[in-house]
């Protein structure tokens, strides 16, 4: 039973992403939220033994460990330094509003929900990167599949409400105390060149021969990225080892990229995030239903506050520093909900200019989130208790 769930948890992930590159209407739903689903259905209707939870918890702890390096390697950090400044400076807007927000949310919830200040941290992580950055989070801090989850489910819903408001009207509210977009005013940096996205459409091609052996040097790459950050985790109390392991995968994936033939590996983002969407699949598979259906309203609000309000105050930064309309709008997406939302929004938007700006910023909240997140999750704790 063991070998054939193990085998459903790898290969389900292949058929999601084929579904969304062949239906658009999965492809709206999104990879990440097919795993969940079939995970939670699985999990959920009798058919995986109790036995399997310690199978199913090294599975995802080995998944988050080994997809961060490959998410990492393909960064150019030195073209993003040349990269428009008025969106690097809105990124760091939107990144210092969530903490804000998510401080003052943890400070409204910590009578109500135990270990509030781990929701604090994996708010930070997730609206200034994404799900990497949350399941990342989710390990280093030890916090239970069943919270993780509906946090997770919970964000989904707010996003949703959120991503419609972006798409809509909010260039018409916002351009009212917002310069509007001008090309010439956001200094692109020159050549841009393709940035790497979760695009369903990029997963074209991982089969190559070519492809296959980069992607298995980069797999043992990443593997003794893994192993050094065990290693040095060893060396600490183990109350802390887990943040200093992924804190070291972090450090040593960005590393790495700064070597060119690493960072020019064909699709090991991709692969990294197809090893997330494994991840996504066995957390929702752990995961009990019936704690889904009761609504915990505490949570709900803190997640609800966190989007809005990070939102709000990332607004009211931008209006001090005078950065326009699209740009504050698309960094915000790409904070909140991550690179791939970027292009639809910046097709509502009517405005190709600020895609790359867009994926840029996201991809940097990728980099910047478990740091931000796991320590200032140990700094509210130590703050509230």
């Amino acid at each position: 039973m063991v070998v054939i769930l193990i085998g459903f948890y790898i290969l389900f992930p292949v058929l999601a992403i084929w579904l969304c590159f062949r239906y658009e209407f999965f492809n709206k739903i999104g990879a990440v939220f097919i795993c969940y689903l079939v995970g939670i259905t699985v999990g959920n209707i009798g058919i995986i033994p109790e036995s399997a939870f310690h199978v199913q918890e090294s599975l995802s702890e080995a998944a988050v460990a080994l997809s961060l390096p490959l998410l990492l390697f393909s960064m150019n950090v030195r073209r993003w330094l040349k990269i428009a400044g008025k969106a690097l400076l809105s990124m760091l807007g939107a990144t210092i509003a969530i903490i804000i927000i998510a401080f003052v949310g943890y400070a409204m919830i910590n009578d109500r929900i135990p270990d509030a200040w781990r929701l604090g941290g994996m708010a930070i992580g997730v609206y200034t990167g994404g799900t990497p950055n949350l399941a990342a989070i989710k390990t280093a801090l030890n916090v239970d599949s069943t919270t993780f989850i509906i946090m997770h489910t919970y964000d989904t819903f707010i996003s949703l409400i959120y991503l419609i408001f972006c798409m809509t009207v909010a260039q018409r509210v916002f351009n009212i105390w917002l310069p509007r977009f001008s090309l010439a005013a956001n200094n692109r940096g020159g050549a841009a060149g393709a940035m790497e996205t979760e695009d369903i459409h990029s997963y074209t091609g991982m089969f190559r021969r070519g492809t296959v052996l980069a992607l298995g040097g980069a797999t043992l790459l990443s593997l003794l990225v893994v192993g050094l950050a065990m290693g040095l985790a060893s060396l600490v109390p183990a109350s802390y080892a887990t943040s200093v392991a992924i804190l070291t995968i972090t450090t040593g994936g960005i590393a790495c990229s700064f070597v060119p033939k690493i960072r020019n590996l064909d699709k090991t983002f991709q692969f990294g995030m197809y090893i997330i969407l494994i991840f996504c699949l066995v957390v929702g598979s752990m995961a009990n239903l019936r704690d889904l259906i009761n609504i915990n309203w505490s949570l709900m609000f803190f997640v609800s506050f966190c989007v809005f309000g990070s939102l709000l105050l990332h607004g009211i930064f931008c209006r001090i520093f005078k950065i326009d309309t699209d740009t504050y709008i698309i960094t915000s997406v790409s904070a909140i909900c991550s690179p791939p939302f970027v292009p639809v929004v910046a097709s509502a938007l009517k405005n190709k200019e600020i895609i790359l700006s867009g994926l840029t910023t996201g991809i940097v909240g990728y980099a910047v989130g478990n740091y931000l997140g796991i320590s200032l999750a140990y700094i509210f704790r130590a703050m509230l208790g």
